[in-house]
């Protein structure tokens, strides 16, 4: 199994989550409940909602 990575730019007072890349998903967590639902991604959805997310158009 991959292993899960938080940002180096999180800090542990910061609403933060995870990711664990895979070959065929993408899967993000909360870090701070580990184990909470973990939601998967292909990883043409997961780019798409990256680059949304700099853009700032979410």
């Amino acid at each position: 199994m991959n292993t899960f990575k938080k940002s180096s730019y999180s800090s542990t007072v910061e609403n933060c989550v995870e990711i664990c890349h895979a070959d065929d998903f993408m899967s993000i967590r909360d870090s701070k409940n580990p184990n909470s639902p973990i939601l998967h991604f292909p990883p043409d959805a997961y780019h798409s909602f990256i680059a949304r997310i700099i853009k700032e158009t979410l």
